[in-house]
């Protein structure tokens, strides 16, 4: 597959060339154009990843291609190639939707390094879109959500597992989506069309615990009108889903045991036992093994799910599906809360959190974002945390610069003299944080 497909337009023959030559060798599909009006009247937005335009040029300047294409396919990343006396323009350009900007002469490998970020946008937008405009049924990729290596293994082994009689035990830290994968076993398996019934082990009652599972019939106990069959029997052709099992007390383990043993239940207050034609899928968030061995849990009934493990990764070790994920759960909440999905989402600094809850956290993150609560950059954080070290000294950097601005009457010349910057990397700077208001107005002075 093509590193990406760049639409490269400048009216200088030799840049055209010499771009096209470096960008193929690179591993980029490139398209080049002399002529700003015909590049605009011939490109068709949607067959390429990205447009690099240099920003003064004969006919029509790099704004009126950016506004072309914001027009035509707004998510299509738009680069502008500035002289040095355009970078406050270039700037105003990038408040006003352009990808990004590179000062002339530029350096090639960082050229190289801005595209990959702007078609790795781009290829992550589009593959939102996939997943929420897909027609016809879900696909397991819509089910279990990624690029990584370990969610593409997982899909593998849901494809191989999912028709056949084994139960399952799936382990992984809290909000990582073990229901999910449950269901996606059930969903895409030869069960489908039975029951997917879910118990949350740690929410069930002990007291009636009995008769939740195996059910019970008339007159069992005290309040028992009519007989009533138990989640087990409601699975039936289907699968039950066994979540946080660490938490079930001992006393009746033995009980489920026997039942994912025999495949049969008897019920409150009868002797006749009752086969089930059931699939197990248990979930943990701990290490059941030691859970066992230190006496906290049967070990005959975890050695018994056990047959097959499959483990979920913390988003820590899958960052690359971190923007995914945040764009489908974003357009996913708009879509339910009746709210315009936010036009300036800039996924590609997600990575870079922590995410302690895993998906569930990233999931409340991104419908804070939708509803305005928190930017979609910097979720919200938990009181008493100041974000991590990078976040603290970028917010210090803007605050910074911000403030010399303001000593300097928003002369960048004076203001990166006194921070001891490259007016260059200031600039740059200026616009990677989005300085608004007086700030915007000062640079160009």
């Amino acid at each position: 597959m093509t590193r990406g497909r760049i639409a490269f337009i400048d009216d200088e023959k030799q840049l055209c060339e010499a771009a096209e030559d470096w960008l193929s060798v690179s591993g980029f599909t490139v398209a080049t154009y002399q002529n700003p009006a015909q590049a605009m009247r011939e490109i068709d937005p949607h067959a390429f990843d990205c447009v690099v335009s240099d920003l003064r040029m004969p006919g029509a300047s790099g704004f009126d291609v950016l506004t072309h294409f914001r027009a035509a396919d707004r998510d299509l990343p738009v680069i502008l190639l500035t002289g040095h006396g355009d970078v406050p323009v270039a700037v105003r350009a990038i408040q006003t939707g352009a990808y990004d900007f590179i000062e002339k002469p530029y350096d090639a490998d960082m050229l190289v390094t801005v595209l990959d970020r702007a078609v790795e946008r781009r290829r992550l937008r589009i593959e939102i879109d996939r997943l929420h405009d897909g027609a016809g049924a879900p696909s397991i990729e819509d089910r279990l959500i990624g690029i990584s290596p370990a969610i593409v293994a997982l899909r593998s082994s849901v494809a191989q597992l999912a028709s056949i009689n084994v139960d399952i035990l799936i382990t992984g830290q809290t909000g990582t989506g073990k229901e999910v994968l449950a269901r996606a076993l059930h969903e895409f398996g030869a069960r489908s069309a039975g029951n997917f019934v879910a118990i949350n082990c740690a929410a069930v009652p002990e007291s009636i615990f009995e008769s939740e599972i195996f059910g019970h019939e008339k007159g069992a106990f005290s309040g028992a009108v009519a007989e009533r069959a138990g989640k087990f029997e409601y699975g039936q052709g289907g699968t039950v889903f066994l979540d946080e099992i660490e938490s079930m007390p001992l006393a009746l383990q033995a009980k489920v045991l026997r039942a994912i043993q025999e495949r049969t239940v008897v019920r409150l207050g009868s002797n006749r036992e009752r086969p089930i034609d059931v699939r197990f899928i248990a979930a943990t968030k701990t290490d059941l093994r030691r859970e066992s061995e230190a006496g906290r849990f049967r070990s005959d009934l975890y050695y018994r799910l056990a047959t097959v493990e499959l483990a979920l990764p913390p988003l820590a070790e899958r960052r690359e599906d971190i923007p995914l994920l945040y764009g489908v759960f974003a357009r996913a909440a708009a879509e339910r809360f009746g709210m315009a999905l936010p036009q300036d989402m800039d996924l590609t600094g997600l990575g870079d959190q922590p995410w302690p809850g895993n998906v569930r956290e990233l999931k409340s993150a991104a419908e804070r974002a939708v509803l305005g609560l928190a930017s979609p950059a910097s979720p919200r954080r938990s009181r008493g945390q100041a974000g991590t070290l990078p976040d603290r000294v970028a917010r210090f950097e803007a605050e910074a610069i911000a403030q010399t601005l303001r000593m300097t009457n928003g002369s960048t010349a004076e203001a990166a003299e006194q921070l001891g910057l490259p007016r260059r990397t200031l600039n740059e700077k200026i616009a990677r944080y989005g300085l608004r208001g007086a700030d915007s107005e000062a640079v160009e002075g």
